[in-house]
């Protein structure tokens, strides 16, 4: 990617030198209890309480600086920047107007309108306070761990992130989570399917306007569809557990994630992406 001369946003908040209270047993799993929670109208404060202890102060240093995370939280700024461009225009051109998410670096864990979460969680939105976040140190397991390199993969995480903020905006998010409070578990997961999906078409329609505007290089959509493809439900159950599970898919199948990323990739559309109005997912 060419991203060096890029604008770069403000909209970032660095708290890679604080540190939150760590989730006993935390990571996604905690995450995914205190939504629960939240989604069916109950207090998650009596959770968390259980589930955590005390942590560093906020104020503890976070130690020599490395110039190679400073360059990669570099990099995630210009890519924030382009991905408010590209949503500014496109909302206007609806007749809306695009509220600016905010970005959060840390490292290791931290607390969220949505709880508290571990880097295990790895990057994720809260529609409740409207920001995204994310450890860098993702970005070395998205590589090693998944096979997925290039900086336009790491920059398609971020684009994902920022769909689910296109998503809440738009009301989708709102209206997923009132429905799935209705239905059994199956059907809740088929929806949360199709949410993701959608924020991977956001993200290819992103992308799309990062290649017209010269962001990209030859070689990094195909590093893009490749990141999409190796965060498939059906992949890392495979390797987690060897075996695949499809009524228990909460993100889809890396054909799947991979279709709805390159057809946004390819349109530059924002209204053709409805994954909740199709049977072939």
């Amino acid at each position: 990617m060419r991203w060096e001369s890029g604008r770069r946003s403000s909209n970032v908040e660095d708290r890679r030198r604080a540190s939150g209270p760590v989730m006993v047993g935390g990571g996604l799993v905690t995450l995914v209890l205190v939504l629960v929670v939240m989604f069916l109208g109950g207090d998650p404060r009596p959770l968390l309480n259980q589930m955590q202890q005390p942590g560093p102060p906020a104020n503890a240093p976070r130690g020599a600086v490395d110039p190679e995370e400073e360059k990669l939280a570099d990099f995630v700024k210009v890519v924030l920047a382009d991905t408010e461009d590209v949503w500014t225009n496109l909302f206007a051109e609806q007749g809306r107007k695009y509220r600016q998410p905010t970005l959060v670096l840390f490292t290791g864990r931290v607390e969220s309108a949505c709880g508290l979460a571990s880097a295990a969680v790895g990057p994720f939105y809260c529609p409740v306070d409207e920001k995204v976040y994310i450890d860098l140190a993702f970005y070395e397991e998205l590589q090693e761990k998944y096979n997925a390199p290039g900086d336009f993969a790491q920059a398609y995480v971020i684009a994902h992130e920022i769909g689910h903020h296109v998503q809440k905006q738009l009301g989708t998010s709102d209206k997923v989570i009132a429905l799935q409070r209705r239905v059994g578990k199956r059907e809740a997961n088929e929806l949360s399917v199709r949410l993701e999906l959608q924020a991977d078409y956001f993200a290819g329609v992103w992308g799309h306007y990062a290649w017209q505007r010269g962001l990209l290089d030859p070689g990094d959509l195909e590093e893009g569809l490749r990141a999409a493809a190796a965060i498939g439900d059906d992949r890392l159950q495979k390797q987690a557990q060897g075996y695949v599970v499809p009524d228990s898919f909460t993100h889809g199948s890396s054909a799947q994630r991979v279709r709805w990323f390159r057809k946004g990739l390819e349109s530059g559309d924002m209204t053709q992406g409805d994954t909740f109005a199709t049977d072939d997912l």
